[in-house]
């Protein structure tokens, strides 16, 4: 089983930036692939950015995209979401989650393991 704890949500001003955090526990972190995914107020969750499992392929969302980034250090157990210059539309709930898929996963259906979320919220 794997776990995940999700940090580093907060209130920030549109344009600013967030880093948040994902520690996973297990001694197979290595081989899982891991998402970050977001769920909106009256939205479905949806998928933000993915990182497989020796990071060498990534995955960023049409709406992120040149301004989120995501990456991993297997040493640490550790998954991070970088996001910058955050607009009023990127709040929402994020979560990190784990697959045991070989190869990049982009669907919310392909994770078994979840975090509880962190909020972000981009005030105008």
């Amino acid at each position: 089983q794997v776990q995940l704890v999700e940090s580093g949500g907060g209130l920030v001003q549109a344009g600013g930036s967030l880093r948040l955090s994902c520690a996973a526990s297990g001694r197979t972190f290595s081989r899982y692939g891991l998402g970050w995914f977001r769920q909106a107020p009256g939205k479905e969750r949806e998928i933000v950015a993915a990182v497989n499992w020796s990071g060498g392929s990534t995955f960023t969302a049409n709406s992120v995209k040149g301004r989120f980034t995501t990456s991993r250090d297997n040493a640490k157990n550790s998954v991070y979401l970088q996001m910058n210059s955050l607009k009023p539309e990127d709040t929402a709930v994020y979560y990190c989650a784990a697959t045991a898929r070989v190869f990049l996963s982009t669907s919310v259906r392909e994770y078994d393991y979840w975090g509880q979320g962190t909020q972000v919220t981009v005030s105008s």
